[in-house]
């Protein structure tokens, strides 16, 4: 999973673009988020999604995003909703432990 993010950051930096990130919840397994439309058993973990969040933030290349398939008929007290919240903070820059950044953006083209 962490390789192709890899080469995805690489070209878009090397073109000098801006990625959008289109977060569907229901990538996530039922047992994490059961509130979304279409489950995916066997789907990612909050680790697993978290950790691409970070990574996303990281790269300094998403310039957009959206955020899909929540049901909140599904009776499950908001636990899907957290979540979400969650993995778009870590998207935002929030961090659950401190670790070194990955750095896309050259020292000198950083703002201080």
């Amino acid at each position: 999973m962490v390789a192709p993010l890899r080469e995805v950051r690489a070209r878009v930096g090397a073109e000098g673009g801006h990625l959008h990130a289109s977060f569907d919840i229901d990538v996530l397994d039922p047992g994490t988020a059961p509130a979304v439309g279409t489950a995916v058993p066997g789907g990612d973990t909050f680790r697993e999604a978290h950790l691409i969040m970070e990574r996303l933030h990281d790269s300094r290349l998403v310039g957009s995003l959206d955020v899909v398939e929540l049901n909140l008929f599904l009776g499950e007290r908001g636990r899907s909703a957290r979540v979400r919240v969650e993995l778009v903070a870590s998207l935002l820059g929030r961090r659950i432990l401190d670790r070194p950044i990955i750095d896309a953006v050259p020292h000198s083209d950083r703002l201080n």
